[in-house]
């Protein structure tokens, strides 16, 4: 069975000047549309394509990816609004609409806002939602410490950046944890820090304990050897310059550089670190 919004696999049945018609089960032939078709391309074949209703409600196929499908967070741009809700740029040839009963605040032409892209289970349409709470931390957190997660940077607050974790929870970066320029919008990989009693997630950009310290070393090794030994910083230098230099924390840095002098690795100086030949 196709699964509406979301990417599928059909075998082509058809081959028309038009484009060709796609198996999608049950008797049930969908479009790909000519400017589509990838080159040499016949029936029997499969091909991968984005399923979506065109704007007479016809089951639709294209090889065009849009911006994000059902059951992803992304910001988008109001493109058009009119009296039954707001028109997003999808990144395909249909506009994504979200409905007045969707959207938090009145939704203006050229703002961008962060949307969650559902399926209707009675129309079969999909639509977006600015009500993003109602679809986060319905499930408790099955994280590990440590586990790689994918990010969505959704908001700034005094104390750091709410995120969104693998599209499904809410998470957040310490404000004082980040050494880099962060943009609403932005996707990262991160890090699972520490999940509280009430299954608040806080995240790091970088990961914790021995396995960030192994990870930095060898990033400050490489340094040292492509600058012929020795690098002008040190444990009294700006996070900001020992974050542009390695992409970890100051902390992390001081970890690192610790292991390496007591592996006889790197000499201490004061104005920096050289490496033992």
């Amino acid at each position: 069975m196709i699964q509406i919004g979301k990417y599928n696999t059909l075998r082509v049945v058809k081959d028309l000047d038009f484009g060709l018609y796609l198996d999608g089960g049950d008797e049930l032939e969908i479009l790909l549309p000519a400017r589509y078709v990838p080159k040499n391309v016949k029936p029997g074949d499969e091909i991968e394509v984005f399923i979506y209703h065109d704007n007479e409600g016809r089951l639709i196929a294209t090889t065009a990816r849009p911006y994000a499908t059902v059951g992803e967070f992304k910001f988008m741009e109001v493109r058009s609004a009119n009296q039954m809700g707001a028109f997003l740029d999808w990144g395909i040839m249909k506009d994504i609409l979200v409905p007045f009963k969707e959207q938090k605040t009145e939704m203006k032409e050229g703002r961008w806002y962060l949307v969650y892209i559902r399926l209707d289970h009675v129309t079969q349409r999909i639509m977006g939602s600015a009500r993003i709470e109602k679809f986060l931390n319905n499930t408790p957190p099955p994280y590990k410490i440590n586990e790689e997660v994918n990010i969505l940077i959704a908001d700034e607050t005094e104390i750091g950046y709410k995120v969104i974790i693998n599209n499904s929870h809410w998470g957040l970066i310490y404000r004082n944890e980040v050494f880099q320029r962060l943009e609403k919008g932005e996707e990262l990989k991160a890090y699972i820090k520490e999940i509280r009693e009430d299954e608040k997630i806080d995240v790091s950009l970088t990961k914790l304990g021995f396995e960030k310290v192994g990870g930095v070393a060898s990033i400050i090794l490489d340094s040292l050897e492509a600058q012929g030994g020795f690098l002008n910083v040190h444990d009294k230098s700006e996070p900001e310059l020992i974050y542009s230099l390695f992409r970890c924390s100051k902390k992390s840095f001081k970890q690192a550089i610790g292991t390496l002098y007591k592996q006889k690795r790197i000499i201490i100086e004061s104005n920096g670190i050289r490496l033992v030949k």
